[in-house]
């Protein structure tokens, strides 16, 4: 039999080397990028990772998703937006808010907040000795992010919303369902209610089925490359992160489901946190939105008329090339979305 003129038997073997040690190496290491913790509460921790060469005074304050770990924003060594911050000349301060357990269930919105992220913010202006801050919320931390905005005190210099659900009046996955829970005829809140609290598995799981057909893909796209030992490598941390979502408060879920996706609250003004309003009018600070132009978990539908409704005299709006997670994961320099935006609003030292 003749061989194929197009075969390497070279690059076949390392191939599949390279597919089989998925389940055969160590555990990649995520997270290396220096840092301190400068404040804690129950499972959460506030994470100081200083600049090496600090060119602006306004920090960023980031807040990641309450679904998943946040070392997806520091993967490795050149795939780390944390790192490309530092090297930018940003201070960067992460709020993490750890794997909550059965005994956090009744932690609520208004807690993670008031409690959490209001603290935290007070802590990282105290420790910086900075004028104000950049607060970055991811996913679901944006959403968090964008309502803390709406109720705050503090001077939040510089808001960033990347690829958040801010509003659910147009759900891209379980459309039925969304419309029988506002129609009033069908509620978590039993479901809820008798769980408590919602293990990182049944997350998982749920986050499958939600981008069903396609997780399957990152296998095929892992077979195609899996001889190219930097792409395995990247592969690796980024399917780790997959499989590692954290548990959820049933009592935050519950107030997630009726408030944003039932009624709406947040985006029609009308959300109470702990006596404030929540409204996006009361926001004032220079305001930046950004939506994934594949994003099918989060579609810009979910946040592209949050901009519509603050109040900030400067404010923009980006739909980008990628989907959910392309925002989180860079080399050394800056996104572009974020290169010619956030230099200028930063005080440059």
């Amino acid at each position: 039999m003749k061989e194929r003129p197009d075969f390497d038997q070279e690059k076949e073997w390392q191939r599949w080397k390279g597919f089989f040690s998925i389940w055969t190496a160590p555990e990649p290491e995520v997270g290396q990028t220096p840092r301190i913790a400068v404040w804690k509460k129950n499972k959460a921790t506030l994470w100081h990772y200083p600049s090496p060469n600090k060119k602006y005074a306004v920090p960023l304050f980031l807040v990641y998703s309450l679904v998943n770990k946040a070392f997806v924003l520091d993967m490795a060594p050149g795939a780390s937006m944390i790192e490309s911050y530092l090297q930018n000349g940003y201070d960067v301060y992460l709020l993490d808010f750890g794997s909550p357990g059965y005994e956090d269930k009744d932690i609520t919105i208004d807690d993670y907040l008031m409690d959490y992220i209001d603290r935290a913010v007070r802590k990282a202006l105290k420790h910086s000795k900075a004028a104000g801050l950049t607060m970055a919320g991811f996913c679901l931390g944006g959403t968090l992010a964008a309502m803390y905005a709406s109720v705050s005190e503090q001077p939040i210099r510089n808001l960033i919303i990347c690829v958040a659900p801010l509003t659910l009046s147009e759900p891209p996955i379980f459309d039925k369902w969304a419309e029988a829970v506002k129609k009033g005829d069908f509620s978590m809140d039993p479901v809820l209610d008798a769980l408590g609290f919602i293990p990182g598995r049944f997350m998982k799981y749920g986050l499958r089925l939600a981008s069903s057909p396609i997780y399957i893909s990152p296998y095929l796209s892992l077979l195609n490359k899996a001889y190219d030992k930097d792409y395995v490598d990247r592969w690796r941390r980024f399917n780790k992160w997959t499989n590692e979502q954290v548990g959820f408060s049933g009592a935050a879920l519950k107030q997630l489901a009726n408030d944003i996706g039932k009624e709406n609250k947040f985006m029609e003004g009308t959300l109470v946190i702990r006596g404030k309003k929540a409204d996006p009018a009361n926001i004032q600070a220079n305001l930046l939105v950004v939506a994934g132009e594949h994003d099918r978990l989060v579609p810009e539908t979910l946040s592209q008329d949050f901009i519509n409704k603050v109040s900030s005299p400067d404010k923009t709006y980006r739909l980008v090339s990628g989907g959910h997670t392309t925002l989180t994961v860079k080399g050394d320099g800056l996104p572009p979305f974020l290169a010619d935006w956030l230099p200028s609003r930063s005080d440059e030292l």
